[in-house]
């Protein structure tokens, strides 16, 4: 039963626990960096003009290709 809780996630998008992890933790790492560019962007607006949107954007191509195995590695 609590392996099942860490697996089924994972199992329903054909990775292993710890591939979905590696996938989660770079995915929180380009938000991090997304949101301090943001973050100078406000204060500062002739910088980092389009950093934020095109990190969301190549995330979200990503996540949407996700069963594609040569985008996992990227």
């Amino acid at each position: 039963m609590i392996t099942r809780l860490f697996t089924a996630h994972p199992s329903s998008v054909d990775e292993t626990y710890l591939e979905h992890s590696g996938f989660a933790f770079r995915f929180a790492g380009w938000l991090a960096l997304a949101a301090m560019a943001a973050v100078v962007h406000a204060v500062f607006p002739w910088m980092f003009e389009k950093t934020a949107s095109q990190i969301i954007a190549k995330l979200h191509n990503r996540t949407v290709h996700r069963s594609d195995p040569g985008l996992k590695s990227a």
